[in-house]
């Protein structure tokens, strides 16, 4: 079956607006001879007259009349979608955006990006994910927004902005001797520490960062998650050596000291697909995230 010429829709709706092939003719730039070929075609693909000549003028029948309330909103309804997007309004904005991040971004940053999409775009809601790895596949249907920390260069596909820098602290409970008096590169490396490593490796960044002191950890336990890290050396004497600002709330009252080293210092970047890109409502949530976090 032959696919329909939707331009005669456009051609129909001009000329049962204006009752004239002239000046049908005159708004679409066609000739009178185009014109007449053109309602020769409507008439054949509707099987109806639709124009009939009365007088000097010509009306419509009622197939014509059936149909020019429909035909005009179908135009108008493609003109709309060949547009560009209107004006994002934000209060009567209605979406699910779900945003993946690494263990402790809810708890850093979470509070203050609901209340602020909250507060412009009340009919927005927010649908948090924890990272479970590094694949980006996520992001071509399910995602709207991760955070990475971009090691590898990304597909082409996925797009990137650094969206703030982390440092790393030590954490321990209250009780511990490293909470009191100076803490020394000798008597961290001394103390027994948890290792956070989704792969479940003993060694990472802060082992690279402490290595040219001629020290080494003693890694006892290894986790997954920074928030594991943080939840044992609060019931332990274990020393966890975590992100400053991702664990800034999971840390309450624990002790954190400074490295007694240079420390490792991360960029978490900001993650999108491109399909997301030009969506008004997607730029102004990444503005959105980017404000909350830096």
């Amino acid at each position: 079956m032959a696919r329909p010429d939707l331009n005669l829709l456009i051609t129909l709706d001009v000329l049962l607006e204006e009752g004239s092939v002239t000046r049908a003719g005159h708004r679409l730039a066609l000739s009178p001879s185009a014109m007449s070929r053109a309602l020769a075609r409507l008439r054949r693909a509707t099987g109806d007259p639709l124009l009939v000549k009365a007088g000097r003028g010509l009306v419509p029948t009622p197939r014509a009349l059936e149909l020019r309330d429909r035909v005009r909103a179908l135009v108008r309804e493609a003109e709309d979608v060949l547009s560009p997007a209107h004006h994002l309004d934000l209060p009567t904005l209605t979406r699910t955006f779900t945003i993946r991040g690494s263990d402790g971004f809810v708890e850093a940053f979470g509070p203050r990006l609901v209340a602020e999409v909250g507060a412009r775009a009340p009919g927005v809601r927010l649908r948090f994910l924890r990272k479970a790895g590094k694949d980006t596949a996520p992001l071509r249907d399910t995602v709207d927004l991760d955070t990475a920390v971009v090691e590898d260069p990304l597909p082409p596909d996925v797009l990137s902005t650094p969206l703030f820098s982390d440092t790393f602290v030590g954490v321990v409970r209250p009780e511990h001797p490293l909470s009191t008096g100076e803490v020394t590169t000798a008597g961290y490396a001394a103390a027994r520490h948890v290792n956070v490593s989704r792969r479940g490796l003993t060694e990472g960044l802060v082992d690279l960062a402490l290595r040219p002191t001629g020290h080494h950890r003693d890694v006892v336990t290894v986790v997954d998650g920074f928030g594991a890290a943080v939840a044992l050396a609060r019931a332990s004497d274990l020393v966890a050596t975590v992100p400053d600002r991702h664990t800034a709330t999971l840390r309450a009252g624990l002790h954190t000291f400074a490295l007694p080293f240079p420390p490792p210092e991360v960029t978490v970047s900001l993650l999108w697909h491109t399909r997301l890109d030009s969506d008004k409502a997607h730029r102004w949530l990444r503005t959105t995230v980017l404000t909350a976090c830096r």
